[in-house]
């Protein structure tokens, strides 16, 4: 009887690996979020200097669909809590922060979205940092 309890007990995941797994899926969210507002400027529903596709330059021509596309992409593979969903958010999250953080004179400085690419960069660490752990002291 103990041997079959600790065989459930395994299968049902830890509140870490609960946590992580909101994370993630609220990371989804946001991702999804920026996905439908690069979708809004390409499709000229934005209100700004940028507000259509064929008015971009063609820096922000190239930004605004390679986002457009893999930011939902993301999004699924986060929601699904897929091994590639927090790869393809990488991307993302790192072609942002390159725009933002280092080419302000041609998309605009936007520190709150650089600071929030890394707040979730250092989560998501700290989430696989102790879930490794755990696994690796459960292994001994």
């Amino acid at each position: 009887m103990t041997d079959s309890a600790g065989r459930l007990h395994e299968m049902h995941p830890s509140a870490t690996e609960n946590a992580f797994a909101w994370f993630l899926r609220v990371v989804a969210a946001y991702c999804l979020l920026f996905g439908i507002l690069y979708w809004v400027r390409l499709i000229g529903v934005y209100d700004g200097p940028l507000w259509r596709f064929d008015l971009m330059p063609i820096h922000w021509q190239i930004a605004a669909v390679t986002l457009s596309v893999f930011f939902p992409f993301a999004a699924i593979g986060l929601w699904m809590l897929s091994s590639w969903g927090p790869v393809i958010w990488f991307i993302c999250a790192a072609t942002e922060v390159v725009m933002y953080a280092g080419f302000p004179d041609l998309f605009g400085s936007r520190p709150l979205i650089v600071a929030s690419h890394i707040a979730v960069a250092l989560i998501y660490a700290a989430f696989r940092i102790v879930l490794h752990l755990k696994r690796r002291r459960a292994a001994q």
